[in-house]
């Protein structure tokens, strides 16, 4: 059965919207192990309300942080030390782990989200905006996973259609386009649905770990 890594290029580029998606075309338990930032929804009830999966297939975080922080500051600030122990997989599969912003995000003043990417093994889908400046973004963080050996499995972009953008990461980057999540006016647990079905091949995702 398959298990996944969903990362981004950055902050706020759409990761959790897809991992929704993803997760629920899967049937899939989704589990994001950082949380940082408690105030507004988090992470976990976003993909709750647009996957469709019941609460048994949403696992609780590992951390659970107040500030809306690099998890390493927000740790410190609640006083908490994040352990690799406490980051081990869980035995669920299928499965999307979705990480927090982008790879090299501290979740210790000597630990990176990508240092444990390099000990799960698993494949990581790499989410990225359309836009400008998403060539270096996307092409930077492709280069961090392959120089630490991480599997990728491909590129999942998210925006409005730009395929000059999109043509030229796959061409520079020799990775897997997966597809591409459009922003969607009225975005629910069925649009979303759709759109993934519209825009994605299931295919694309078997015989992953």
């Amino acid at each position: 059965m398959s298990a996944f890594v969903v990362s981004g290029t950055d902050t706020g580029v759409g990761k959790t919207v897809f991992s929704a998606a993803l997760a629920g075309a899967l049937n899939a338990t989704y589990w994001k192990p950082v949380q940082a930032g408690l105030d507004e929804e988090t992470d976990r009830e976003t993909v709750a309300r647009l996957s469709g999966l019941p609460q048994e297939m949403l696992l609780p975080e590992a951390y659970r942080l107040n500030a809306p922080l690099s998890p390493h500051r927000a740790a410190e600030l609640d006083h908490v030390e994040i352990t690799r122990e406490a980051l081990q997989l869980p035995a669920q599969r299928p499965l999307v782990v979705e990480g927090a912003g982008g790879l090299m995000v501290p979740l210790r003043r000597d630990l990176l989200f990508i240092d444990v990417y390099v000990e799960w093994g698993l494949p990581v889908i790499l989410c990225a905006r359309t836009g400008l400046g998403t060539i270096n973004h996307t092409l930077l963080s492709l280069e961090a996973l392959r120089s630490r050996k991480v599997p990728v499995l491909g590129v999942a972009f998210i925006g409005t259609h730009n395929a000059d953008n999109e043509a030229t990461i796959v061409a520079l980057g020799s990775v897997r386009r997966l597809g591409r999540l459009p922003i969607l006016a009225d975005l629910d647990a069925a649009s979303l649905a759709q759109a993934f079905r519209d825009h994605f091949e299931m295919q694309l995702f078997a015989g992953a770990r």
